[in-house]
């Protein structure tokens, strides 16, 4: 398995801590799939933006089924993350 380098909680400044403080607000910690993405602050702050708008705004999908249909895609994609 391949080791990306991550910043620590400790390292991150700027977008990135406030990314990692949000991450903290909703769940009391920094989920891996963030901490992955967290050589660039921008980067993982557009990509939880774009889940944010996805899987947490109300649109024509109700949240079970947005909940469901990422599962589907995951399972169809190995990714059992």
């Amino acid at each position: 398995m391949a080791f990306i380098k991550q910043v620590s909680d400790d390292e991150a400044t700027g977008v990135l801590q406030r990314v990692y403080e949000a991450a903290r607000g909703r769940s009391g910690g920094v989920a891996n799939i963030i901490r992955v993405m967290s050589r660039d602050g921008r980067s993982v702050q557009g990509s939880m933006q774009f889940y944010t708008s996805l899987m947490k705004t109300d649109n024509a999908l109700s949240a079970s089924r947005r909940e469901m249909l990422a599962a589907v895609v995951s399972n169809i994609n190995e990714c059992y993350y």
